[in-house]
């Protein structure tokens, strides 16, 4: 039986956005299911734009997604003597050659083409052929590198998603694997690093379909076994147009800053673009049992914020509130607020937790619980009616002395709402903006009752003056 290796290979020029992480899942999820290997590989042979901090987001995504691997992370700059032997070596088979066109020579050529209606490409000057005698390389200039792409024939695969795909060779030019000062190209790398890594299925996004046909060539030219290709169509946005920041192509980690649950996210990402039945909430585990590439839509996927935002929510209820308290405690710090005094975070987290979406909505309703809070005057003016002030005068006293729990707190506010003739909510709404500065609370009750005595009273006798 063959052993499944399946690889993830970003490019570290910026952060792992969504797409990169659905391909990350796909591809982890494959080998998980197979008893397989995945494998993290880091193609940062972009010098220019390849950063160690873009290097950190992904592993820090990567981490975060929970998205273990089994090998690497490899660095691609840390190949380069295997990649400029296997050049070496080709060069001698004869199936690369020294190419001497300079930029401004091949600009033309394809100036040239295009106005004669062709397709622009390299025309094969210096490419050895039998009988062809080529010219002397010019002095003082260095050659790049070029496969010698099959000339006739097609080069055909059956992709996993997207179904057979053909390219005929005729319309490839011959791809340079190494540049002028000899760095290896991306194309030849991804060749080079899926041989040596033995990689059997290749999960990545349909941008890469245009480069398939020329790494499948290369793969045959160099004796190696060409991997099967499951090519993953885009994500469109909310609105369908290409995803974009405004619409969730942000990194990984913003989902993390904003409030999501790594759960959440992993389990809408598994349904971008795949299905199990009418199946919409899963665990890691269960996804990993059931994904196959069968059920991949080789049609663009629709990112659907409302959609996260109910799975988040459903996470959310089912978290335990410890590990909510430990989330939303470094969130509370990082506005300066220390919930070290009552009430324990983590009550207030088993009130609020099935009102709000994500943790920041959460640290907010947690915020109020221990700050001088300052309601809004507009607010206070709005509920602090004529008619709601003696019973809120009396509701004060009556705070004073009765027992602090819940059903003791209910009864009497149901006493003084009883008494006064008024309606639950025109003393409930009061006294939920004079100890929160909100109108929407849970029950009013369990709010006044996590509140230490002395902070209800102290809040409300400041508004009742």
């Amino acid at each position: 039986m063959m052993t499944i290796r399946t690889r993830f290979a970003p490019s570290p020029t910026g952060y792992l956005h969504i797409g990169g992480a659905r391909t990350a899942l796909f591809s982890w999820a494959y080998a998980r299911k197979h008893g397989g290997t995945f494998i993290l590989r880091v193609e940062d042979t972009d010098v220019e734009r390849s950063t160690p901090e873009a290097v950190q987001a992904i592993l820090d995504g990567m981490e975060w997604l929970d998205l273990d691997y089994d090998e690497g992370p490899f660095y691609q700059m840390q190949r380069m003597e295997r990649y400029k032997a296997v050049i070496q070596h080709m060069l001698a088979q004869g199936s690369a050659y020294y190419c001497y066109t300079s930029p401004a020579e091949l600009e033309a050529m394809r100036e040239a083409m295009r106005a004669r209606g062709e397709k622009p490409r390299y025309d094969g000057h210096w490419r050895p052929e039998p009988g062809k005698v080529l010219p002397e390389p010019p002095a003082g200039v260095k050659p790049v590198v070029r496969f010698k792409n099959p000339a006739h024939g097609a080069v055909m695969w059956k992709d996993l998603v997207k179904g057979y795909i053909e390219f005929d060779n005729g319309e490839l030019d011959d791809l340079i694997i190494a540049r002028a000062d000899g760095t290896p190209t991306y194309n030849f790398c991804v060749v080079v690093d899926d041989w040596d890594m033995g990689i059997t299925h290749v999960i990545r996004g349909d941008d890469h379909v245009n480069n398939t046909p020329r790494q499948i060539n290369i793969l045959k030219a160099l004796g190696a076994s060409v991997p099967q290709y499951a090519h993953l169509s885009m994500i469109l946005g909310d609105d369908g147009q290409k995803l974009s920041k405004r619409h969730g192509a942000v990194s990984v980690m913003q989902y993390d800053e904003d409030g999501y649950l790594p759960e959440a996210v992993v389990n809408y990402l598994a349904r971008l673009g795949w299905s199990h039945g009418d199946e919409e909430i899963f665990s890691a585990q269960q996804f990993c049992e059931w994904f196959d590439l069968d059920h991949i839509t080789p049609s663009a996927a629709q990112f659907n914020t409302e959609k996260l935002n109910w799975l988040n929510q459903h996470y959310l209820k089912q978290a335990d509130n410890a590990r909510l308290a430990a989330l939303v405690r470094p969130r509370l710090e990082a506005r300066g607020v220390a919930a070290n005094s009552a009430p324990a975070l983590e009550t207030i987290i088993a009130l609020y937790k099935e009102r709000v979406v994500n943790l920041n909505e959460l640290a907010d309703a947690a915020e109020v619980f221990y700050i001088e809070l300052h309601p809004a005057q507009e607010l206070l003016d709005a509920q602090l009616s004529a008619e709601a002030l003696p019973a809120l005068h009396e509701l004060l006293e009556r705070f004073k002395e009765v027992a602090w729990e819940a059903p003791a707190i209910n009864a009497a506010v149901k006493e003084t709402v009883g008494k006064h003739g008024l309606k639950m909510p025109k003393l409930a709404m009061p006294l939920r903006v004079m100890l929160t500065g909100q109108t929407q609370t849970p029950s009013v009750d369990a709010v006044v009752a996590l509140f230490p005595r002395e902070t209800v009273v102290a809040r409300m006798a400041r508004h009742l003056r």
